[in-house]
């Protein structure tokens, strides 16, 4: 039986080349892999499972063929193409936020509601945002056990997040502030070290965090915060859960985090909440401050699991938790979630088959 095609559209980016080491890692459920990418990178060539790929350019004779493509390209590239290469006959997987919240969308994380990827009417099944990944893997279980009803939120999102730029921003202004033991004592110092290379974000992220992430929304949210919010809701299928999220970009390369405060239907205990993550698919348990364990993204970066510590009941409500949740935004809030559900997929059409 011939395995089914794959085309991974924006492949000679950096999800895109995380995707290709995953496919070249995890268990074979491909046939044909054909790399795409826009016109520029045409001509190069990658590897993956051990063999030099030519890049194709994104064309709509590319998907001919082609029975799952997944794509890490901007939103605008992603509205276009993808029902392109659904009239061609693939089933998409889009990592962008183009088809996230429409309603005729599945949007998956394999270990919440893999589910979901059964019911996709216009064949395109949407992968999460990277910290919303990395935090709902964590709450599902503990929504299961207590009834979520709400959710107070702090992120803590890398220079990864804005792309190659985020991090080669943030790498050339601690170069300028490395050795000058002064600088972050003094107003303005900061900034005058690092001049006018901003990069992706509003201001230095060397020294610095910065309190605003993504693009402005209404009632001054950004598309991050609202993101955190509308996603969780849709995953868990919790159209009424209340969210408040403020998201900060801080000086870290790769790995989201969250500090998280939630609130039960039932009173919660740490230990029980511990019990439910201990077993959880997809999460790791690292909770031990004595001994200085936590979750951080030092750590977690290269990994696959949501990373989970410091859980401690609420001191003022018996149904809240407070825990920390960190993850690489580049796996599994990225190029992992998009090839889970592609192998979803590639099951679904191998048991079409037989």
């Amino acid at each position: 039986m011939a395995q089914p095609t794959l085309a991974v559209v924006g492949a000679t980016g950096s999800v895109g080349s995380v995707m290709l080491e995953l496919l070249s890692s995890r268990r074979n459920h491909w046939g044909e892999i054909r790399l795409v990418a826009s016109a520029r990178s045409v001509g190069k060539s990658l590897t993956c499972r051990g063999e030099r790929l030519d890049v194709l350019p994104l064309t709509a004779e590319v998907f001919d063929g082609v029975d799952v493509a997944m794509f890490d390209v901007p939103d605008a590239v992603s509205e276009h193409w993808a029902p392109i290469a659904v009239s061609r006959g693939a089933t998409v997987v889009d990592n962008s936020s183009a088809f996230r919240m429409r309603p005729e969308v599945p949007l998956v994380v394999p270990e919440v509601n893999k589910d979901a990827v059964k019911s996709r009417p216009i064949g395109i099944v949407a992968s999460a945002n990277c910290t919303t990944a990395a935090m709902i893997i964590a709450m599902a279980p503990l929504h299961d056990e207590y009834g979520l009803r709400e959710l107070v939120l702090a992120s803590y999102q890398s220079a990864s997040g804005a792309g190659q730029l985020g991090v080669d921003t943030l790498h050339d202004q601690l170069a300028k502030v490395a050795g000058d033991r002064m600088l972050g004592s003094r107003t303005g110092n900061v900034r005058q070290a690092v001049g006018d290379d901003l990069g992706p974000f509003p201001a230095p992220l060397a020294l610095n965090v910065v309190p605003w992430a993504g693009d402005p929304a209404d009632l001054g949210w950004s598309s991050e915060e609202l993101k955190l919010r509308n996603e969780s809701r849709k995953i868990l299928g919790l159209p009424a859960l209340k969210v408040s999220a403020t998201c900060v970009r801080v000086p870290v390369v790769t790995g989201h985090s969250i500090a998280v405060h939630a609130v039960f239907a039932a009173e919660v205990t740490a230990d029980g909440a511990r019990q439910a993550l201990r077993n959880a698919p997809g999460v790791i348990l690292v909770d031990d401050p004595e001994s200085g364990e936590f979750p951080m993204p030092i750590d977690a970066v290269g990994t696959d699991p949501s990373w989970v510590g410091r859980i401690r009941r609420a001191m003022d409500d018996p149904r809240a938790l407070s825990l920390f949740i960190t993850g690489d935004n580049m796996r599994k809030g990225a190029a992992l979630n998009t090839v889970q559900i592609a192998e979803l997929l590639a099951t679904e059409i191998a048991k079409r088959s037989t």
